[in-house]
């Protein structure tokens, strides 16, 4: 990888340091049959007197498809988990509920995936709740059944908001890879899809876009391979940051894409003069988490596509 955060980014709230702690799934290999596409997400919550921070991790192949939520020790390791199986088959319960017990505070786990819609990912898009529940507060919601959450777990919601700040996504397709993801928390989701064409007679092109509508063309990627460049969505600035070498010199179905999205600050986005394609210069220093500034800017988004033949 060729992007480097300067030490600041390394605090405990800060989006780079959940990348380096958050305990990684194995590199898969695309043109495996079980080959995993996962959903990583970490948030910071508050319950048992800590502020703690949950893994979320979804994943599915062609066997399985299961949900492990895990729960970090005041040391910060990831120590305390529970694991949900989402079985294909008729007689799984896709409405259940588990209990585990961290550091002497009890969680239980409630979920409802009868009525949840998927697309092509592990993670479920609509119709649906999974709630962490702690000392009679829902301390984490995911999904938007959140009526039927409150009446089942018969629990008020947190007094302090869940803050995501880490999603990580491993997508497998030929040229198109795509997700979701929220910038913040006010903001609605955006599509993010990115397409490439590295075959063929012409020179290798790149174009990431937003809801349909194109942010990013790289020309002549086999020079550009990585750089970076700040968009706008929604009035925000979001810095955008690619290394795809491996799609262009690793040997076939080994290599991976990386694609970065980090809104930044005002005070942050001033720096940018200069930021464009050329992701190996000085303007990657710039790319820094602005902890306490603004935590918008503590959210990042990591994609890694992987190429199948």
């Amino acid at each position: 990888m060729s992007f480097h955060f300067p030490l600041r980014a390394q605090s405990v709230g800060g989006s780079a340091y959940y990348a380096e702690r958050v305990t990684e799934e194995p590199h898969p290999n695309p043109n495996n049959k079980n080959a995993q596409t996962t959903v990583t997400l970490v948030y910071q919550t508050n319950f048992g007197g800590y502020c703690r921070n949950v893994k979320i991790l979804w994943c599915k192949n062609v066997m399985n498809h299961s949900l492990c939520i895990m729960v970090n020790s005041t040391e910060g390791s990831f120590q305390y988990s529970c694991k949900i199986d989402l079985k294909p088959w008729h007689f799984w319960s896709k409405k259940g509920y588990k209990t585990f017990e961290v550091e002497g505070s009890q969680v239980d786990v409630y979920w409802d995936l009868s009525s949840a819609k998927f697309t092509s990912g592990p993670e479920p898009v609509s119709d649906y709740y999974v709630a962490l529940v702690a000392d009679e507060e829902v301390i984490l919601l995911l999904g938007d059944y959140k009526k039927k959450t409150y009446k089942r777990t018969k629990s008020r919601p947190a007094l302090v908001e869940p803050l995501l700040n880490y999603k990580k996504e491993n997508v497998f397709a030929k040229k198109s890879f795509a997700t979701r993801a929220r910038f913040d928390g006010k903001s609605k989701e955006h599509d993010i899809v990115v397409e490439s064409s590295i075959t063929g007679m012409k020179d290798p092109e790149m174009w990431i876009s937003m809801d349909g509508v194109v942010l990013v063309h790289v020309k002549n990627l086999q020079w550009k391979f990585r750089g970076n460049q700040t968009v706008l969505v929604d009035k925000q600035p979001v810095q955008v940051m690619w290394d795809v070498h491996d799609w262009l010199f690793s040997s076939l179905g080994t290599g991976h894409g990386v694609f970065i999205f980090k809104p930044v600050t005002v005070e942050a986005e001033s720096d940018k003069e200069g930021s464009g394609h050329g992701g190996d210069g000085d303007n990657a220093s710039k790319y820094y988490s602005t902890l306490g500034v603004d935590t918008t800017s503590e959210f990042s988004l990591f994609l890694y596509a992987w190429k199948i033949e």
